[in-house]
């Protein structure tokens, strides 16, 4: 499979301007770690995929507490 980053659907960033991380580096905006913040522009698609999954395990799993 071919990648061509001008013609791959553009995943837009998670971010909603919410920006604080907390004691393990994750965003309680967003949910990503600070590395996923970092990396994300340079991202490949399926990277990107992968953090929003990660994201949003993140977010599930802090949703869970009570």
């Amino acid at each position: 499979m071919s990648i061509n980053h001008e013609t791959d659907q553009i995943i837009k960033s998670p971010c909603i301007r919410q920006c604080c991380l907390d004691s393990e580096d994750v965003c309680v905006g967003c949910y990503r770690t600070i590395n996923e913040i970092l990396m994300w522009q340079a991202a490949t698609n399926e990277q990107k995929v992968e953090m929003l999954g990660n994201a949003s395990r993140r977010k599930n799993k802090l949703s869970d507490c009570p």
